[in-house]
């Protein structure tokens, strides 16, 4: 073992320990409304849940959360808790059409806005990696109802929560989830999906340049003004890392070079190296536009570095694992909190910390990067041992 694996297994035994122990624990036994179904928001700094609207995604993030704990052999009651969140979301979020509504208010009525791309690619996700043979039919509704009433004239798919805007960041969702069915499920449309969105990516979603752009218009042209220049680096990082395994499912060598070339967009020109973080924004000319670190921009540089580094070359390898040791330690600063198992959120440029509860849309973000560290060097998507026939 080198130097480098060396601090990669020490770093993982920490990570894993916390969430074993800390936060899975704390997520269930105060983040699940045990009373009225389903998971609350967040949990304050004082371990206290956080009372009010519920987001559909959180509802889905929790099951899926709860379900790679199984996955990763927490000895909890997680079955318990995949259950608990999926009787609430499917029986309170489902709407008669088969989509998910967004959100409900805090007196349990359900948001009265258009269902939302984003909303869906969760609910494929969530139920996905729920395991339970019978939902497959409920994922096929959504993923039939998207492709045959939410298609953009231009290509990909409508529904987000500025009509003004279409983005790439609901379908990177969408092609998650459809990863995810692929494996599976043997219908041939959720590769179908997972090609497309790919496609779509690689053709409209980037600067000539290979830079990953975020809002564009109709016609997949970047938006006017300010928006049609903003890149985040964490999904260049989300974005190779999907990519990669996609090229690889596929034997897409091209498109390994892209997801590199995504990779190398984020970690050298968004990583702050003061503060040793991944930063929130770029503009299309590589300029800092927001230099606040969200939590969730770690999780994937930590991801993206992981998938890259386990099907590189020997000496390709290391540099990758050498920045997954620098993401673990950037992704432990938010973990220091007043008690065991929540997490901040947004570390500002001065190095001061957003006074806020945890969310819990995080978990999604934290586990699944996690799932990722404790398979090294397997990829723990071929260790699942669910099917769905």
């Amino acid at each position: 073992m080198t130097d480098v694996e060396s601090e990669l297994a020490h770093v993982r035994e920490c990570l894993l320990n916390w969430l074993l122990n800390d936060a899975l624990p704390i997520w269930w036994e105060v983040g699940a409304d045990k009373t009225g179904g389903g998971f609350h928001e967040a949990i304050d700094l004082a371990g206290k849940p956080v009372l009010g609207e519920r987001r559909a995604r959180v509802q889905a993030r929790q099951i899926f959360t709860y379900a790679v704990a199984g996955e990763l052999g927490w000895n909890g009651p997680w079955r318990e808790a995949v259950r608990h969140g999926l009787d609430y979301y499917v029986g309170r979020y489902r709407r008669p059409d088969g989509l998910f509504v967004n959100a409900l208010r805090a007196d349990g009525s359900p948001s009265p806005t258009t269902p939302h791309l984003y909303e869906q690619a969760f609910a494929l996700l969530a139920l996905a990696t729920a395991g339970d043979p019978a939902l497959a039919p409920v994922a096929d509704t959504v993923r039939d109802r998207l492709s045959t009433e939410r298609r953009g004239t231009a290509g990909g798919y409508t529904g987000f929560a500025d009509d003004r805007f279409f983005q790439s960041d609901p379908h990177m969702h969408l092609f998650e989830a459809a990863l995810a069915w692929e494996q599976l499920s043997p219908d041939p449309r959720w590769c179908a999906l997972a090609d497309e969105i790919a496609e779509l990516c690689l053709a409209r979603f980037m600067t000539p340049n290979g830079l990953l752009l975020e809002y564009f218009d109709a016609t997949w042209a970047p938006a006017a003004g300010l928006q049609g220049r903003l890149a985040w680096p964490g999904h260049q990082f989300e974005w190779a890392g999907l990519l990669e395994r996609w090229a690889l499912r596929r034997g897409r060598e091209d498109v390994r070079g892209i997801a590199r070339r995504l990779y190398r967009y984020g970690a050298d020109h968004g990583i702050d190296p003061n503060r040793g973080v991944a930063i929130f924004e770029l503009l299309d000319d590589l300029s800092v536009n927001d230099a606040k670190a969200r939590l969730w921009s770690q999780t994937e540089w930590l991801k993206a570095a992981l998938i890259l580094a386990r099907a590189a070359s020997g000496d390709e390898r290391e540099p990758y694992l050498a920045d997954a040791i620098a993401a673990a330690k950037a992704l432990t600063l938010y973990f220091n909190t007043p008690v065991a198992g929540l997490w901040r959120d947004k570390l500002l440029a001065d190095g001061s910390w957003v006074d806020e509860p945890a969310p819990a849309s995080s978990f999604y973000h934290i586990i699944d990067a996690l799932r990722v560290l404790a398979a090294w060097p397997a990829d723990p998507m071929s260790l699942l041992r669910r099917t769905m026939s």
